[in-house]
């Protein structure tokens, strides 16, 4: 990114919170990694990217044999934007160093959601080569297929730095899907995402995350949220494929009245994956509302389950509810939900439940026919089912096609 366009006090900013420790979870040595050096050419068509690449993306949600199922494009390899394009009036899709090139009000959001000194990874972000997607609907605009978005790590052992600034301006209706891949089965690798939302008065953004990663992939990513009067945003949040790491804790304000965030995530854990997440939200303003929904299992790995509401105004309403499984002999899930509340009027409400399936549901399923397997299956299927409310039907439909493709894997 043109470092021309971020002042030296951003830079003095970094530089102090370079040795800054997450507040949470597992520690990452970036010296481990190293920065990517190739760049890579821009396709005009992405179709005409390589097999493998291209398979890859797919297994992520991301479509390139058929753009007339997106509203817009962005494909970013390592560092490098390699194709951004939209094809609805109205929707605006390219790499953020392109975009604070063409807009210089840009600057007065960068860093401004999420701050560059929260911890080493958000100053690494800012203090080497990065670039990431801007994404924005105009005021009024409501795209017809969602906009997507995919982060491709070519290179092995290397850093990915990206930041994401989305805008969805007054009354807009935004549908992003976006999906992560490495081109290496097993080698090792670190992601640092920061995304910065920006959700304007009456405007609707859903925003679904469908990840690929490999094994030996550490995942940081840093994201906040702020809503504005009568806004809604409605995070999904998919893995299923091993990783690592992942450390993430993504925060979303409640600014204006009414307004409206639900965080849903479907985790597994497999052998040898330390996944450390959860949502928090901050309910600053009169009616706002919040629902946090998570559904983890472990087999064989680690899951911290974080959840957070804060009730900061008169009439605010919040629920969260973590549910963890665990199938086989080993792994751990330690849900950790918190309610604060500053005032009287607020309704905040948590619950919580770790456990293993039940053999009685077993034995009932197989009294009517099934194998054991099937049974599992059938009630992990169940288990996994999360009821999605104000998602469009396209986006639905890819989600559930992503969760029943990594079942078999599961079991």
């Amino acid at each position: 990114m043109s470092k021309s366009k971020t002042s030296k006090t951003y830079e003095d900013q970094a530089k102090a919170a370079v040795n800054k420790a997450a507040a949470y979870g597992e520690d990452i040595d970036i010296k481990d990694y190293v920065n990517p050096e190739e760049k890579y050419p821009y396709q005009e068509d992405p179709s005409k990217l390589e097999k493998k690449t291209k398979k890859d993306m797919l297994d992520a949600g991301i479509i390139l044999d058929d753009p007339a199922q997106r509203s817009g494009t962005y494909l970013q390899m390592d560092s490098t934007p390699v194709h951004f394009s939209a094809s609805q009036e109205g929707v605006e899709v390219m790499a953020l160093s392109q975009a604070l090139e063409k807009h210089d009000w840009l600057t007065d959001y960068l860093w401004k959601a999420v701050p560059i000194d929260s911890d080493k990874y958000t100053a690494n972000v800012e203090l080497n080569d990065n670039d990431g997607y801007f994404i924005r609907a105009l005021k009024g605009q409501k795209t017809v297929y969602p906009v997507q978005a995919c982060l491709y790590m070519a290179q092995v052992k290397a850093v990915q730095n990206v930041h994401n600034v989305i805008i969805a301006e007054e009354g807009s209706e935004l549908h992003i899907i976006t999906g992560c891949a490495t081109a290496s089965p097993d080698e090792p690798g670190l992601h640092i995402g920061v995304s910065e939302f920006f959700i304007k008065k009456g405007a609707r953004v859903t925003f679904t995350m469908i990840h690929n990663w490999n094994p030996e992939i550490a995942v940081r990513p840093r994201t906040v949220t702020i809503v504005e009067e009568g806004g809604l945003f409605l995070s999904n949040y998919v893995l299923m494929k091993p990783v690592n790491s992942l450390q993430m804790y993504p925060t979303a304000r409640c600014d204006g009245e009414q307004a409206t965030v639900r965080y849903n995530s479907i985790l597994t854990a497999g052998k040898g994956t330390n996944l450390d997440v959860g949502s928090r939200v901050l309910l600053n303003a009169k009616n706002a509302r919040t629902e946090i929904i998570s559904r983890a299992i472990t087999i064989g790995g680690n899951i911290v389950a974080r959840g957070y509401i804060e009730g900061n105004a008169p009439d605010v309403k919040g629920h969260l509810e973590c549910r963890g499984l665990i199938l086989g002999e080993r792994g751990t899930i330690h849900a950790i939900p918190e309610l604060k509340g500053d005032l009287a009027g607020i309704d905040l409400s948590h619950e919580a439940a770790v456990g293993k399936i039940a053999e009685e549901e077993v034995e009932y399923l197989m009294a009517r026919g099934l194998t054991k397997d099937e049974a599992t299956a059938a009630i992990v299927r169940g288990f996994l089912r999360v009821d999605i409310e104000g998602l469009p039907p396209m986006l639905h439909a890819e989600l559930k096609k992503a969760v029943a493709a990594s079942e078999k894997d599961l079991m």
